[in-house]
């Protein structure tokens, strides 16, 4: 009964490898064929190492040398050679001892020293005390915070509003909070370092297009637009920004926004603001790029801010729909985990919005300088100017390099010294060089104020044009 019953199983094992696909049976014959080898193989030994004598391990100690924890640097690098401010940086500034007009401090709106400023914060700082010793959601939200959060918001027309302890960790906290490992950000070659740490921390990846490229940015959305649908279930779950500066910190020039705007609709992706330099600035009130250009401020999923230019005061905002900036509140690294931001500097932004509120005049004001130095700039021998005229922040850059990036540094720094030494500060834009993705090349950047007269603009500039054809030609 036995033998009849192994014959069956051996016929119903027979029948099942003719009924086998093809392809079954090819991969099984390698399985074994692998296993045979791997039988069948020779094994080595690692050589066994003698162990050292104790003498000759001292000899390898001794020879040894660490690599050194930083690389070297120059004692003469700007970076270790301060210059040492006296006083209050604002219209008339003391720099290493000297007297200066201030061209590169950036209190737009001459609020850093402003009685009424001042005052507020005085009265903050005998209230509440100094600092807060604690985050936001430990003891470190004072009712102060949350006026100046109502307040901005209320000023930028949007739902909420969010502030930082810190400027630069503003954007770089907003941006992680979002884009996630898989994500996909579009973002501007000129973008400043704030926004590449945010894009670095997301993990993202990562698509740069050229400067203010409205072309190239939408060759980069039809490229990924192709490889969606590739993928339609990875698309459904990957999640796309643009993100943009209003003003470009590095190159001082304003960021196409309406064509921005119909990309993103176009190519479904969300659009983030970076408005540091033009907050405070542009639009009939100050309220930056979107009234500029009379854009719906709702057609911008986050606008992000320092409080360290035209407010005269320290930290940032973020602001935009409820529930979008709800979430930093709850993902920002630097609202998360930072001290919140001292009471007093809260209480002297707020004030600042008041001034700027009361006054709207003082944008148009603002506005007109700045056209005054970008058309005294231009002309200079050696020198080109780079930004928009309405732009508070200028460059000055080399108009041919010496092909060192060293020695352009040091030509521009001498022009500064000059300059510096006939009553005009100015200072050299600072980039990490090492550490930028697209480095910039060196220049000077020259800061327009409310406070500077007609006067003091053209003495700035024909001070420049000496320094310049004393120094490049």
């Amino acid at each position: 009964m036995a033998t009849v019953a192994e014959q069956w199983v051996l016929v119903e094992m027979v029948q099942a490898l003719y009924e086998a696909p093809a392809y079954h049976l090819i991969l099984e014959g390698i399985l074994i064929l692998w296993i045979i080898r791997l039988v069948f193989s020779k094994t080595y030994k690692l050589q066994e190492r003698s162990d050292l004598t104790a003498k000759e391990k001292e000899e390898l100690i001794e020879e040894w040398q660490p690599e050194p924890l930083v690389p070297p640097v120059s004692k003469n690098h700007p970076a270790l050679n301060y210059n040492i401010v006296s006083g209050p940086p604002t219209h008339n500034i003391v720099v290493n001892g000297k007297e200066c007009v201030n061209f590169a401090s950036f209190n737009f709106l001459g609020l850093l020293a402003n009685p009424r400023v001042k005052a507020a914060a005085l009265a903050s700082l005998k209230k509440y005390g100094v600092g807060t010793c604690g985050p936001r959601g430990f003891y470190g939200t004072f009712d102060v915070h949350l006026d100046l959060e109502e307040r901005l918001a209320k000023f930028m027309r949007t739902e909420e509003a969010i502030i930082y302890s810190y400027g630069f960790s503003t954007i770089a906290s907003a941006i992680p909070a979002y884009s996630k490992r898989g994500d996909i950000v579009f973002v501007d070659s000129a973008a400043c370092f704030a926004i590449q740490k945010g894009l670095q921390a997301s993990r993202s990846d990562i698509k740069l297009f050229k400067h203010n490229d409205v072309a190239d940015l939408e060759r980069l959305l039809k490229e990924q637009e192709i490889e969606d649908q590739k993928n339609p279930r990875k698309a459904r779950v990957t999640r796309r920004f643009i993100v943009v500066e209003g003003l470009y910190m590095n190159t001082g020039t304003l960021c196409p926004l309406p064509e921005l705007v119909k990309l993103k609709y176009k190519y479904k992706a969300r659009l983030f603001l970076e408005e540091s330099l033009s907050f405070g600035v542009l639009g009939e009130h100050g309220r930056g790029v979107t009234e500029h250009y009379g854009i719906n401020i709702d057609d911008i999923d986050l606008i992000s801010a320092n409080m360290e230019n035209a407010l005269a005061s320290v930290g940032g905002f973020c602001c935009g729909r409820s529930f979008v900036v709800d979430h930093q509140r709850l993902s920002g690294q630097g609202y998360c985990f930072s001290a919140s931001l001292p009471p007093l500097l809260a209480a002297a932004a707020m004030e600042a919005l008041n001034i700027m509120e009361e006054n709207p005049g003082i944008f148009a004001v603002l506005k007109k300088k700045c056209q005054h130095i970008h058309k005294s700039l231009q002309g200079i021998s050696g020198l080109k100017v780079v930004g928009e005229s309405l732009s508070p922040a200028l460059h000055l850059q080399l108009e041919e390099s010496t092909g060192s990036r060293e020695k352009d540094v040091k030509l521009l720094q001498e022009i500064i010294t000059q300059c510096m030494n006939k009553g005009i500060a100015l200072t050299q834009a600072r980039y990490l060089d090492k550490e930028e993705k697209c480095l910039p090349p060196p220049s000077i950047r020259v800061v327009v104020t409310v406070e500077q007269t007609e006067e003091e603009l053209e003495r700035a500039a024909s001070t420049i044009r000496e320094a310049a054809q004393a120094v490049l030609l």
